[in-house]
């Protein structure tokens, strides 16, 4: 039976019962359960929910509700089709049972239900499958980062899982013209198939989706940042150059590469404090043997107008400080069966989906790193890094991993955003190795994770960063160069660092980060000397050639920046993606939706990076309706046509929006 109850459409039918309500413009929520009644979880990344009256009609077993230009019509048997406002069909329930009326589809012996719950017996929890149709010409985007080429998701198997250099941000936006968010922080998994769709969640209580429906992918997108937030307003030093290695293994180190990159007159806006310059983990403080005076050093590099960037990790070793501390406070993550250390040194992992937990470790941070000036952290091992992954084995105050596993790097980022709000911070911002939908609004800079260097690996990266743009996450970086191997002796690698950090010029922040080989030996055999390093990682480690490239996209990202903050702006906003696919800023250009290695860089700019050892030259496809002017060379070409362009090893196609040049490439004050 049908019945409404707070602005909301309700079917109760046997055990399940479903509920459709609006939730922000043109959109719903649409929860279902096979418990006694519709629950709100504290892990919903829905954070906004609009008063908004729906049109809801029910005609004896049928009903339909309307919000704006989405409608939801809710067929005898349950199924579910979504409208736009123009009568199409964009989204329907996948339903093969028998019996069923002519129009809703197929009458079926395979007995195959749009929403199937599965009892985990003797639990309130169930194994959760979830169908739609599926049609051969729809295109499917976001979804988070996953390292493989593929910016059309249409026929890929997607694990709803974090993991290093993975990240599950489960919105997803089709060419039909709607977006979906997956509101599910559980661990599973979706396949977009041929014949159908199917997300799966492993342990759930209840199905909980938001969809919502538009006329342009920006339409769409902003619909989904109102619902889940947007990133705060970058700071100014965000949009420069970030110099990191693996790692600094002293303050003098550190200090003197800062000093090198002014003696220089190189840009350069932040520097990293990487892993273990800590006497243990979840000390979370300096190792004052290594790194003796960090009031005196943030001093020195703020007058070098460079920020100082700190890493922290979720992790805590026996021999920390606060381990029993932490352990009698029931602040750990805690293990199903065996102990709960990790392979990361002996260490464990902080809960911070316990608040009290985010509270004492904001506490640490801010007495041995806020208090001395340092603004920006990089919180890694975000996902985190549970020794291979078994997500059935690790529980949090907030439940089971495989339950609400995905949000954990939502909470640590909001761990550090709340801490350094309440002490008056604006412009927030700190790096995160992952993140899941919401994440976006406590000022995470999400970077791709220990990727492999390599071309291969290049050319992931860029699905990643466009896919994670799409799924809500604007502010996205990739450490230049890849962070595993690359020897600075190898002529392969340079060539692969030079069209890496072409790239990294045209994203939204701009890093470079690695692993590099020869390893440096550790210090010593105690505190933060035990950890050894990589190799010299500056821009100029890598000769002459190599340098004058890197400091020639240093100069031109300098130009570009005024340019760049406007993107911030809009991406602070509207949830606007600062690099996105052609089709987010020429939706009418069919071509456009299906090129995928190519970018717009904000909506003046075009990118063509070179992905491809020893290529040097590339086609290149020009989005209709607009005149584009090649920055390298001032020459004019119409779009809506594919032309040659040469790119020897100093240069990225990179075309503006004729007219646009001077905006774009202005000076930074």
């Amino acid at each position: 039976m049908f019945y409404i109850e707070n602005n909301a459409l309700y079917r109760r039918f046997d055990e399940e019962l479903l509920c459709i309500e609006p939730w922000g413009n043109d959109s719903f929520r649409i929860r279902a359960t096979m418990m006694g009644e519709i629950l709100d979880f504290e892990y919903s990344a829905l954070s906004m929910e609009v008063e908004k009256a729906a049109e809801i009609v029910i005609d004896g077993m049928r009903a339909t509700i309307r919000n704006g230009k989405a409608r939801c019509e809710v067929l005898p048997s349950g199924k579910m089709r979504f409208y736009n406002q123009h009568g199409q069909m964009v989204l329907e329930e996948y339903d093969r049972n028998r019996f069923r009326e002519e129009d809703e589809g197929f009458n079926s012996a395979l007995e195959l239900d749009p929403r199937t719950f599965i009892p985990h017996r003797g639990t309130n929890h169930f194994k959760l499958k979830v169908r739609f149709e599926a049609h051969e010409e729809e295109r499917l985007y976001g979804m988070g980062q996953y390292q493989q080429p593929f910016l059309n998701l249409k026929g890929c198997i997607v694990e709803l899982a974090q993991r290093n250099s993975q990240a599950s941000v489960p919105f997803l936006l089709s060419n039909k013209g709607y977006g979906l968010l997956w509101n599910n922080p559980g661990i599973g998994s979706v396949t977009f198939g041929r014949n159908m769709t199917q997300w799966e969640a492993k342990s759930t209580k209840q199905l909980d989706y938001w969809i919502t429906i538009g006329d342009t992918p920006a339409e769409i997108e902003e619909s989904y940042a109102k619902v889940t937030g947007t990133v705060p307003m970058m700071p100014e030093y965000g949009t420069g150059f970030w110099q990191c290695k693996l790692r600094y293994q002293t303050q003098e180190e550190l200090m003197e590469i800062a000093r090198e990159y002014k003696r220089r007159n190189l840009p350069i806006s932040v520097i990293v404090c990487d892993y273990f310059h800590w006497p243990y983990q979840g000390d979370w403080k300096f190792d004052l043997d290594y790194w003796p005076d960090p009031e005196g050093m943030v001093k020195e590099l703020k007058e070098m107008g460079i920020e100082l960037m700190v890493s922290i990790w979720p992790t805590v070793e026996k021999g920390s400080e606060n381990y029993h501390e932490l352990k009698e406070l029931g602040m750990l993550t805690r293990n199903e069966a065996g102990s709960r250390m990790t392979q990361l040194g002996e260490a464990c992992f902080i809960d911070v989906t316990n608040p009290k937990t985010r509270d004492y470790v904001w506490d640490k941070m801010k007495k041995n790193y806020y208090e001395k000036g340092i603004k920006i952290f990089w919180l890694d091992e975000a996902e985190p890094e549970f020794t291979d992954y078994e997500f059935d084995q690790y529980r949090y105050l907030l439940g089971a991993d495989l339950e609400v596993g995905n949000s954990y790097p939502k909470y640590y980022s909001q761990m550090a955003y709340e801490g350094m709000e309440k002490e008056g911070q604006e412009n927030i911002l700190n790096l995160v190795r992952c993140a899941w939908a919401g994440s976006q609004k406590y000022g995470a800079l999400v970077w791709s994770g220990d990727i492999d260097s390599s071309f291969l690996s290049l050319r992931n990266q860029l699905a990643a960063g466009l896919n994670m743009g799409i799924a809500g996450i604007p502010w996205w970086t990739t450490d230049i160069g890849g962070f595993h191997g690359g020897h600075i002796e190898s002529e392969e690698f340079k060539e692969c660092l030079v069209r890496w950090f072409q790239f990294g010029a045209f994203c939204p922040v701009f890093r470079l980060h690695g692993d590099r080989e020869p390893h440096q030996k550790p210090l010593s055999n105690t505190g933060g000397g035990r950890t050894p390093s990589g190799a010299d990682n500056e821009v100029w480690t890598y000769g002459e050639e190599v340098y004058e490239i890197c400091k020639k996209y240093m100069e031109l990202r300098e130009q570009m920046r005024p340019y760049i903050t406007g993107l911030m702006k809009a991406a602070h906003e509207k949830g606007s993606p600062v690099m996105r696919p052609l089709f987010y800023d020429f939706p009418e250009d069919k071509h456009s939706w299906l090129i995928e290695d190519e970018y717009m860089f904000g909506d003046k700019v075009l990118v063509c990076p070179i992905l491809y050892e020893e290529q040097r030259q590339r086609e290149v496809y020009l989005p209709y309706g607009e005149m584009w002017e090649d920055i390298h060379t001032g020459k004019v070409y119409e779009g809506g046509q594919s032309i040659e362009v040469k790119a020897d090893i100093s240069t990225i196609p990179v075309f503006v929006k004729q007219g646009y040049r001077e905006e774009v490439f202005a000076i930074f004050p």
